[in-house]
């Protein structure tokens, strides 16, 4: 019979553990969490100091009376949940919810799920760190609070079933704020020029772009400043002036954190972040390995730690130097410069065992699984060895007033590039025209190539752009950043195009409200102050009911002002003059999952719905008709002409009626000011 219970979270690290362990240990699985806040009800007693109220979460009933049974024949038990704050905090509702005394718990983790890792844990058990279980209940009635007393505003001035979270309105908020950003932006024109030369004793051409002049660099704004200086270029000589041989040296990476995989398998795979975490989490409870049976391949999965643990370190060490040579060991530790907390109990994401490598998984892995496998591993040994080199070249060229420069790079020591090189580095160009030339060579001038381009409006966000500047802001945690975003796409308040987040209607609604009424809340500066409240509850600085506390009656005021206003809002369907076609009634307009549409007011007697398009008083310039607004497949907002598919007419600015006074082509808005929709006309007012 077994002595020792072993209790984890997930069915899937139950079978892994059970064999490094032996006979007299049971393991057995929580499925997650055991006890919550209740769904009916937001479930904390605000007049008793905001205590929470803990249920048994439905379901779980049979769960928990399973574990009961292996809990009374077991001399100890050992909870082995997750080695974050919401593992401690599964732990410690598990020993509330089996009433289980200090000296029979033992709580326990492991970084890793490899035998040496399970033992050693096993070994080094310790009490439930109540501050971790403190931080985490802090965070989870934060959250409780804004999402049930702020959803019924929501659902009084939208519709029902919408939700705001304090994390996933501050996410939407960014996204809405960019798209602001974009419609707002007005193009500006600019030109550049290059110059293919011919080099003395050279058969190869070279390419050199205009800089400006001995006072700095020059920007060419239009078509006239160019043609000006082309008619002093043409007829000087182009006579290199400085010369510069050089190193450039690139760093090795950092090991992956949660942030930088996501964004990392987001632009190299194609994975959501969702996706990568998935995978992620197959990768670290463990897989079926022939010849090892089932073990973890990775490290922890949820961590914003680069730190390598001393042992990981020098079996990659090792393992380069045998494989690569002495030369490609790093000499040096990375380390990560940053001003917020890293949780340094965690390591870096990283491969359990570097002598497996993704040549000898490949064929026992399944392809998505490979792929982000691959990418972890090559990162980590990437980031253990020796920076890459390159031999450098610039030149600068003189003609007539002005100075051309041009210069090349060739890799010298591909260094940790021979092993892995990120999705956006650029492969380096070999010009070997260049190493040739002296301030005596003789150049001559071929062509010239101008070409006109015109300022672009910031990038919209994509899933990796939006873990990124989470990140940066020190809003949310690792946890937290794939859950966020699987939210605010689950809701429709933002979809996803070509990678691309663009806010829907829907959204709009839901941000504009959150911005009226909620300021607070959705202010990124507030929210990354939180999560530093946070972190200093999980050290034990802050009790966290204070928190609670100072947090708890200023949005109490905010939604009591919120419903007084809304009071004043006729909150009713709006009734239109587009008649029902099945009984003749006015349709009104209602909110749905993908925005608005018409309705019968009939309901539920009558069922008829329609699109709604929304006129906004401009007429199409291509063929008369009412331009309306208009939603893509996916939801998101453009202007079109109502006699779509007979006329195509589209824009993703909104139109107006004034006609460009310079070219008579239509205006579009653009934030507080109008614009010509053509940007090579450029008008602007």
């Amino acid at each position: 019979m077994a002595k020792y219970l072993v209790i984890v979270e997930s069915p899937a690290k139950v079978k892994t553990i059970k064999k490094f362990l032996g006979s007299s240990y049971e393991v057995i699985a929580s499925n997650g969490h055991i006890r919550d806040l209740p769904k009916s009800t937001m479930g904390i007693d605000i007049e008793n100091d905001y205590e929470p109220k803990y249920i048994t979460i439905r379901g779980k009933g049979d769960k928990l009376a399973e574990i009961k049974r292996y809990v009374k024949k077991a001399d100890k038990v050992y909870l082995a949940t997750d080695p974050d704050r919401e593992g401690e905090a599964i732990s410690w509702h598990l020993q509330n919810a089996l009433k289980l005394d200090n000296k029979k718990i033992h709580r326990i983790t492991f970084n890793e799920i490899t035998k040496n890792a399970v033992k050693e844990s096993i070994k080094n058990s310790r009490e439930i760190n109540t501050n971790l279980v403190d931080a985490q209940q802090a965070r989870r009635v934060l959250d409780r609070m804004v999402g049930y007393k702020i959803s019924p505003v929501l659902w009084a001035k939208v519709k029902r079933g919408l939700s705001a979270g304090r994390v996933q309105s501050v996410a939407l908020r960014m996204i809405c704020d960019r798209e602001e950003e974009i419609n707002a932006f007005i193009s500006e024109e600019y030109w550049t020029l290059d110059v293919n030369l011919t080099v003395e004793g050279e058969k190869k051409p070279l390419t050199a772009k205009f800089y400006g002049d001995e006072n700095g660099k020059i920007e060419i704004a239009n078509e006239e400043q160019l043609k000006d200086i082309l008619k002093k270029i043409k007829k000087a000589t182009f006579k290199p002036v400085e010369i510069k041989n050089g190193e450039r040296v690139k760093k090795a990476p950092l090991p992956f954190t949660t942030s930088t995989l996501q964004q990392e398998a987001s632009k190299a795979l194609n994975f959501s972040t969702q996706k990568t975490m998935r995978l992620a989490q197959q990768l670290y409870e463990g897989v079926d390995i022939q010849g090892y049976g089932t073990i973890g391949l990775i490290t922890y999965l949820r961590t914003d730690s680069v730190r390598i643990s001393d042992e990981a370190d020098m079996a990659a060490r090792k393992y380069i130097e045998e494989v690569y040579g002495a030369d490609y060991v790093s000499k040096t530790e990375q380390a990560k410069k940053s001003g917020n907390k890293i949780q340094d109990a965690h390591e870096a994401i990283r491969p359990t065992q570097i002598e497996l490598t993704p040549t000898i998984l490949k064929d026992q892995l399944s392809r998505d699984l490979f792929r982000l496998y691959q990418l972890i591993w090559k990162r980590f040994a990437a980031s253990r060895m020796e920076n890459a080199k390159y031999d450098t070249t610039s030149i600068k060229i003189k003609a007539s007033d002005y100075l051309f420069t041009t210069s090349t790079s060739k890799l010298a020591f591909e260094g940790f590039m021979s092993v892995y090189v990120d999705a956006d580095e650029e492969k380096a160009k070999a010009n070997v025209v260049l190493k040739g030339i002296t301030k005596d060579t003789k150049l001559g001038l071929i062509d010239t190539d101008g070409k006109q381009h015109f300022t672009q409006p910031p990038a919209h966000f994509t899933e990796a752009a939006l873990v990124k500047a989470l990140e940066e802001q020190g809003i949310g945690r690792p946890s937290t950043y794939a859950p966020t975003i699987t939210t605010i796409l689950a809701r429709r308040y933002v979809i996803r195009e070509n990678k691309n987040l663009y806010v829907t209607e829907l959204g709009e609604a839901v941000n504009g409200i959150m911005k009226t009424a909620f300021e607070v809340i959705v202010d990124s500066s507030f929210t990354a102050n939180l999560e530093s409240l946070l972190d200093m509850v999980e050290e034990g600085k802050v009790n966290w009911k204070t928190v609670i506390r100072n947090f708890y009656p200023d949005l109490a005021d905010a939604v009591d002002n919120a419903e007084k206003e809304l009071e004043k809002i006729n909150i009713e369907d709006e009734t239109t003059d587009v008649e029902c076609d099945v009984c003749g009634r006015n349709m009104v307009i209602k909110y749905g999952p993908h925005g608005k549409f018409l309705a019968c007011p009939g309901f539920p007697e009558c069922r008829n719905t329609k699109p709604y398009f929304e006129k906004i008083g401009v007429l199409c310039p291509d063929c008369g008709q009412d331009i309306v607004i208009r939603k893509t497949k996916k939801g998101r907002k453009f202007f079109g002409c109502i006699n779509n598919p007979e006329c195509e007419f589209m824009s993703w600015s909104k139109p107006v009626e004034k006609k460009c006074p310079k070219c008579n082509k239509y205006m579009v808005q653009k934030g507080n000011k109008i614009a010509c929709s053509d940007e090579k006309c450029g008008y602007i007012e």
